[in-house]
């Protein structure tokens, strides 16, 4: 008899470091959870085979650290581009810091990158007596569910981050498979999101504003997927904006993949006007007003803390935040309490600061719905998880839908 065991190892009851093992064999997502102290995943496994569901540090940022396991390791070819990319930079950062102290090293690093098996959404692979499929989730560009089916035929769904609407940058999420098990994400479980296209108005007048009163607009963005989108947006309005930071790698990525992208070329045109800031020009642009697309998206390191550095004191600037901010980063204190930490020292913030839902993953109605579908077509059991709601969640599934719903802890296990 077939027994499904799941270990939720990271990534339950909270935003950050997903990791997820089924059978003790395939591990799906291996993260960090940034923030002063990084936070990883539960280790003490030994997984045979490791499947990551996209490019952002909280789903890939730790794979490198199960290297010396010679796991077999699949992911979509622009999540392996992002994760060598994020992995050196996790190692550049680490040697700032002050523990000068690395999660991994150059060698984990290379070694997954030579491991790492390449597949397209739609390309059933084998793996460890498993049948296993990408399915494009919408979110960024290789964002992928992943569909796994035992050789007895029974079959589990992982969503990673989703996002059924199309963006700028990317379409929405396909159709999924059936699976009797489902582990879906929750960030907004409970929370909708504003229209998009109201979402870019209220932003591109904000900009306009803050122009206009001879400010500088700082518009924090990740590197990956959200740098691109906020580029689009702000070149089919017309305006000229500067971007710095890794972004402009992970564009230099994105040109690989054309057939990842919902229109590459508006994409190119974006880039093409974009002015490329280098460190030795980011004093000289700060003379006049001007739009600086920068990373990180939390405030975490990165360019955008040498331009608050110069301008925390400057009520005519505006910081545009454009995602969502994870507890414990700069982003969610300058929220709060109009603050940030950096190099030792505590910001009082000037610049007005707003936040703009350019979210990439699913609102309420749509989380729930993923759920009505999944369960309209078989499945029996389902796994709420990466939120800050998913106990409340799995109850609404239980009461609503009459299905078996989990909000595990991080460290529990389930058998079936």
């Amino acid at each position: 008899m077939f027994v499904l065991e799941l270990s939720f190892k990271g990534g339950c009851r909270e935003v950050g470091r997903s990791g997820l093992l089924v059978n003790g064999e395939i591990l799906l997502d291996y993260g960090i959870k940034v923030g002063d102290v990084p936070e990883y995943p539960q280790n003490g496994m030994e997984p045979k085979a490791v499947l990551i569901s996209h490019g952002h540090l909280d789903h890939c940022g730790a794979v490198p650290n199960l290297m010396y396991l010679n796991p077999e390791v699949y992911m979509t070819p622009p999540t392996a581009e992002f994760t060598n990319l994020l992995g050196r930079d996790t190692l550049k950062l680490a040697e700032t810091t002050l523990s000068g102290v690395a999660p991994f090293d150059p060698n984990d690093l290379q070694r997954l990158n030579r491991l790492a098996h390449r597949k397209d959404y739609g390309e059933t692979f084998k793996t460890h007596g498993y049948s296993a499929c990408f399915y494009n989730a919408g979110h960024i560009p290789g964002a992928a569910g992943i569909h796994l089916k035992s050789e007895s035929g029974e079959s589990l769904f992982y969503t990673g981050d989703l996002n059924l609407q199309e963006t700028r940058l990317v379409p929405g999420a396909e159709k999924f498979p059936e699976a009797e098990t489902l582990v879906l994400e929750s960030t907004y479980f409970g929370e909708e999101h504003i229209s998009r296209k109201e979402t870019e108005d209220r932003f591109i007048e904000s900009v306009h504003e803050t122009l206009e009163r001879g400010g500088t607009a700082i518009i924090p963005a990740f590197a990956i997927g959200r740098t691109q989108e906020i580029l689009m947006l702000l070149d089919a309005h017309g305006i000229k904006a500067y971007v710095d930071g890794m972004g402009r790698e992970v564009y230099k990525i994105l040109t690989k993949f054309p057939e990842y992208l919902r229109n590459p070329d508006l994409l190119d045109r974006a880039f093409g006007r974009a002015i490329s800031v280098r460190n030795k020009q980011r004093g000289s642009i700060l003379k006049e007003p001007s739009v600086i697309v920068t990373t990180a998206g939390m405030l975490n390191g990165g360019p955008v803390l040498y331009y608050l550095s110069r301008l925390y004191k400057d009520p005519k600037s505006k910081i545009l935040l454009t995602g969502y901010q994870v507890e414990g980063t700069n982003g969610r204190l300058a929220l709060k309490h109009g603050v940030i930490e950096t190099d030792g020292a505590v910001l009082a913030l000037k610049p007005k600061i707003e936040q703009y839902d350019f979210s990439a993953h699913c609102g309420d109605q749509e989380l729930k719905q993923v759920v009505k579908d999944f369960c309209k077509k078989g499945t029996e059991r389902v796994f709420a998880m990466h939120g800050e709601r998913t106990e409340a969640f799995a109850q609404w599934i239980s009461d609503e839908i009459g299905v078996e719903a989990y909000a595990p802890a991080n460290g529990e296990s389930f058998s079936f």
